[in-house]
């Protein structure tokens, strides 16, 4: 695979798949399209020695990723330090059951970013990401909703991460059994799985008269490929 291409991102030491690594993928399409379904990441760092993995929302604008969360927050008033992080992404489309318990597996498509964090300062970047982070949970719903206030602004911290060193890993496909195995009477393939909305609860102070916007009614979030 080149990697002088501008879709393909370069493969490091630490990007590369050493386990399986035919299901490495490094284009950045693969890799956004992946960020874009997903809902929660994982953050991974350390402090003082002690690593610490925290789940928190985010959402994507171009080759930059933008982290969540309150400036009371143990990771997030560390990884203002310029502290390296991990972080990952995973979706989880199948179980992959095979005639023996080793071959189960799953079909998933993940991604790994590696890089320093940086706060963003200016109000309107943070305002920006905000909207990000909205649109990127429930698309359509930033024009209705009323709009942070500057106060707001102030408590929350937003951190940018530059999707200039990630991965993806994707497993596809039927089981993979032992030839012997084939010929056993037992069930085999895979139970797809999905994120699937159940029907919306109207919050009890809701005013009489407001109807269910169709964004939420026909709330999907369906493999992008």
């Amino acid at each position: 695979m080149s990697n002088s291409s501008e879709n393909v991102l370069p493969v490091t030491q630490r990007t590369k798949i050493k386990r399986v690594p035919q299901r490495g993928q490094y284009e950045r399409q693969v890799i956004y399209d992946i960020l874009d379904e997903g809902l929660v990441c994982h953050v991974g760092f350390a402090v003082d020695g002690q690593p610490f993995v925290i789940p928190t929302a985010y959402g994507r604008v171009g080759d930059r990723l933008y982290i969540h969360g309150s400036p009371a927050s143990r990771m997030l008033r560390s990884l203002q330090n310029a502290i390296e992080v991990c972080v990952t992404v995973t979706l989880l489309d199948g179980l992959v059951l095979a005639r023996s318990a080793f071959h189960h597996s799953m079909n998933y498509r993940s991604v790994v970013i590696f890089g320093t964090a940086t706060t963003v300062e200016s109000s309107e970047e943070k305002l920006a990401a905000l909207h990000t982070f909205t649109e990127h949970v429930m698309s359509g719903r930033w024009a209705e909703v009323r709009p942070p206030s500057l106060q707001e602004l102030q408590g929350t911290l937003v951190l940018s991460l530059l999707l200039d060193e990630a991965s993806a890993k994707v497993r596809t496909g039927p089981p993979l059994d032992d030839e012997a195995d084939y010929s056993l009477s037992v069930w085999a393939g895979v139970l797809p799985l999905q994120q699937k909305a159940g029907v919306a609860i109207p919050d009890p102070h809701l005013h009489s008269g407001i109807s269910l916007p169709d964004y939420v009614q026909n709330y999907t979030r369906t493999h992008s490929k």
